[in-house]
């Protein structure tokens, strides 16, 4: 086995490149279908942490996040133009507001994950046969190794 001059496999930098590119144009494809096509990375984002952790302070989204509070506000404000998100004053404490879905979020996101999911579940059954199928859970297998610490 030959290294690259970065100190790893040529099998390894080429999985790593093809890797990106792959998933890349998958979360691509899966926003099309998904009709996020008005909404941001950003926001989809955000909607996805409030839909999976319920209420939340926009501080508390932003660090989640990895961006200023100022870079979620601005989030925040384009979910709320849309109808996704409300925001009201925490019980605990007034100085702040709570981030949580409306109806309209929450159908939009429950809507979404259902049209991933059935389109990803119906393109694996049409495009492969059942051996691949079995390859590709063994290859996700694999790669969940990569999300450990």
């Amino acid at each position: 086995m030959e290294l690259n001059p970065d100190g790893v496999s040529d099998s390894a930098a080429r999985a790593a490149r093809d890797l990106r590119v792959v998933f890349s144009r998958l979360r691509r494809r899966i926003r099309e279908v998904a009709g996020d096509e008005e909404l941001t990375p950003s926001q989809v984002s955000a909607l996805t942490l409030v839909s999976k952790g319920g209420a939340a302070t926009a501080s508390t989204l932003a660090s989640a996040e990895g961006v200023r509070p100022q870079s979620m506000a601005a989030t925040l404000t384009g979910l709320e133009q849309h109808g996704l998100i409300r925001r009201s004053p925490d019980p605990d404490d007034g100085r702040r507001q709570l981030v949580t879905l409306t109806e309209t979020g929450r159908e939009r996101v429950e809507g979404d994950r259902a049209a991933r999911h059935e389109w990803l579940a119906r393109a694996l059954e049409d495009r492969f046969t059942e051996d691949e199928r079995q390859t590709v859970l063994e290859g996700l297998s694999l790669m969940e190794r990569l999300t450990r610490s």
